[in-house]
């Protein structure tokens, strides 16, 4: 099974053929983006198309969730995604609501003939390892983009009394958020500091155990965003508000490592 790298617009700048052609010269296999404005449309089918780019559409539910859920996918299907990452319905919504949501959810994926992977994201229903494996329980065919370092954060820890509910996550994940979270917050200042060795190392072994499940479901591939955020996700120097890091470089160090990692 192979990995495919993909890479997120999210905290990328200058013109939409500036940023597609950066992408394609460091050899990522598609982009990961929200859908684009009406006016952006065409030329944005044509800059996927002139790539040969894959493409994951964002959607994300609000107010009326189940309404504008089917909405957007209807829409983000006119590009021909691989697949849709949603981020869907809310923490605060009663269990009945989110259960009525993530079952309409499911039949939505089957009409639309298109994986449809929801993000375990801070302020939405999957926010915690246990909500997350109660719905996976309850919804057959759910499954989820397994962005752990949310959980770190919302849990401020690294997760080591979450064993269960991170095994039954990992057999529902489909698609992978490659950024390591830590206890205070989702995003480390920079993974390659020897400081964040040890949650560099936890991500990895779930991203192993990821790779592991998806060979074993007969997956042809497995789709992995290394999703780190500009600030404020990214650290910042007071006063100056300079970030720490290079965004562009944390995520391609990020994306080159686990292409080498899976690729031997």
């Amino acid at each position: 099974m192979k990995l495919k790298m993909i890479k997120a617009l999210w905290g990328m700048t200058g013109s939409l053929e500036e940023q597609f052609h950066l992408i394609a010269k460091a050899g990522y296999e598609g982009i990961e983006a929200p859908l684009p404005a009406a006016e952006e449309e065409s030329r944005f089918k044509e800059l996927l198309d002139k790539h040969r780019f894959d493409y994951i559409a964002m959607v994300f539910t609000q107010d009326d969730h189940i309404g504008s859920f089917e909405s957007q996918v209807e829409r983000a299907l006119s590009f021909s995604p691989i697949l849709i990452n949603a981020h869907s319905a809310k923490d605060s919504m009663p269990y009945d609501k989110q259960l009525a949501f993530y079952e309409r959810a499911v039949a939505v994926e089957k009409e639309a003939g298109v994986p449809i992977a929801h993000e375990t994201h801070r302020g939405r229903a999957m926010f915690t390892p246990w909500t997350t494996a109660r719905l996976l329980q309850d919804v057959d065919g759910l499954n989820i983009t397994a962005d752990f370092s949310h959980w770190c954060c919302v849990c401020e820890s690294l997760l080591e009394d979450q064993a269960e509910n991170l095994r039954l996550a990992v057999q529902r994940t489909v698609h992978v958020h490659a950024r390591v979270g830590y206890a205070e917050g989702p995003q480390v200042p920079d993974p390659r500091a020897p400081e964040y060795a040890r949650e560099l190392e936890a991500h990895e072994k779930w991203w192993d155990e990821i790779v592991a499940a998806r060979a074993s479901q007969g997956a042809g591939y497995l789709t992995v965003t290394p999703e780190f955020g500009p600030p404020g996700y990214m650290h910042t120097l007071p006063f100056t508000n300079q970030p720490v890091a290079d965004l562009w470089d944390v995520c391609l160090w990020m994306a080159q490592r686990l292409k080498a990692k899976y690729s031997s």
